[in-house]
């Protein structure tokens, strides 16, 4: 059988911090679908395909990853494909009470889907989406924290 993973979130963009956990969670599961969320309620700085195509261009082809988007719950995206996980992480406590209300929600709607946590490495434990962007539009250079295809990316935003 084999072990089928969602890596669900907004992605906008991936940052290396998205794919160390990535890389540490494919020890664990054959297969990882990172799951691009489309919320039409939240403005995005890239659109769903770029965000999907950045992803791409910055995994390199790995044959045990997919990527994808839904408009509908990420819990039933994996019912859908046979996934039996969810990959989050968590960088601080306020990460962990937010996750804490979205897995009980989730098993709510089926026990039978995990979630699976995993700790982001020091150096990683402040980069998030958002901070990327603040960062870009204030000039700092993020080399260090996003892959070539999003830093590519982001400099057409200035």
């Amino acid at each position: 059988m084999k072990l089928i993973a969602i890596y669900p979130g907004s992605f906008d963009p991936i940052t290396n911090g998205h794919i160390d956990i990535l890389n540490r969670a494919l020890k664990l599961f054959d297969k990882i679908i990172v799951l691009v969320a489309d919320n039409p309620a939240k403005k995005s700085t890239f659109t769903t395909e770029e965000r999907k195509a950045m992803i791409r261009e910055s995994l390199n082809g790995n044959p045990h990853i997919e990527v994808d988007s839904t408009l509908g719950l990420t819990v039933h995206y994996a019912e859908k494909v046979g996934a039996h996980a969810l990959i989050r992480g968590l960088r601080a406590a306020t990460d962990f009470e937010y996750e804490f209300q979205i897995n009980s929600a989730n098993r709510f709607i089926n026990p039978d889907v995990e979630s699976v946590f995993f700790m982001a490495k020091h150096k990683f434990m402040f980069v998030s989406s958002s901070t990327i962007k603040e960062m870009v539009s204030g000039g700092v250079d993020v080399s260090s924290l996003v892959p070539e295809p999003v830093l590519k990316r982001l400099k057409n935003l200035k």
